[in-house]
């Protein structure tokens, strides 16, 4: 039996997926912490191992594989160490040389985030069309595969809660807020209107930017969406069709297996 340990290391947060012969049976997130230490992992995987996983089912020496996918260098070293002192395992890391079975067209193609090239090979494996990933996230990113399986480039924009933190950081009178639909467009109160900005000015900035994708390329693009805030901004968005919150976890798990 196969149980293999994906782990995508965000600039946020770092979420794992446990997956039992190719089905991802328990996922968690955490905060992402580059000192931690692969002994610190162990602890954590422990304790979420016997809450998450029926009954403590499963140990970190139960799993028999591992694969790392981080846009955070620092942090694979902490991951390495768990895996090889806790697991006795070696470990797959997403990066240069791996086989991705997708040609990248970006100019250099090492500058792409580990995290994209997953994204872009989960979402043409389930679709196989041509199609845009978007990813909330730290930044917000939307991804292009061509119907040919091609990695042919991107957009970058600040991520949703980033630009919350930014306007408390840097407006005094501006409060911190939770991001969540205020229910009206005009919001009649300071938190209200920030909701509002924030929701549904990225709604529109995601549909925006699709549709100038769209309108660039000379095939239809699918649009899937990605990330702990999809399924609320898809949910105000005309060109979002798929949310798959897992969509990292289940592009490392397909990894793995081209490189078994």
């Amino acid at each position: 039996m196969t149980r293999l340990l994906a782990i995508d290391v965000g600039n946020t947060n770092t979420v794992l997926g446990l997956f039992v012969d190719q089905t991802l049976v328990v996922d968690w997130r955490l905060q992402t912490s580059e000192d931690r230490t692969g002994d610190e992992y162990a602890v954590l995987l422990n304790a979420l191992l016997g809450l998450g996983a029926r009954g403590g089912e499963f140990l970190p020496e139960s799993i028999t594989h591992g694969i790392i996918s981080s846009v955070v260098p620092p942090a694979v070293s902490g991951l390495k160490s768990f895996f090889h002192k806790h697991c006795d395992i070696p470990v797959l890391v997403v990066g240069p040389g791996i086989k991705t079975g997708m040609p990248i067209l970006y100019e250099d193609p090492r500058e792409v985030g580990a995290d994209r090239i997953v994204n872009a090979v989960a979402a043409y494996e389930r679709f196989l069309c041509g199609c845009i990933v978007v990813d909330f996230g730290t930044a917000t990113t939307w991804d292009v595969v061509t119907p040919r399986g091609e990695y042919l480039g991107g957009v970058i924009a600040p991520g949703i809660s980033t630009s919350a933190e930014a306007l408390y950081q840097h407006a005094s009178k501006l409060p911190r807020v939770e991001i969540e639909r205020p229910g009206k467009v005009v919001g009649r109160n300071t938190v209200a209107s920030m909701q509002s900005g924030l929701l549904y000015g990225y709604a529109s900035m995601v549909d925006g930017v699709v549709e100038r994708i769209r309108s660039e390329v000379s095939w239809n693009a699918r649009c899937i969406a990605t990330g702990g805030l999809a399924p609320l901004i898809a949910a105000e968005s005309h060109t979002i069709e798929t949310t798959d919150e897992m969509l990292t976890l289940r592009g490392l798990a397909i990894l793995f297996q081209r490189n078994l």
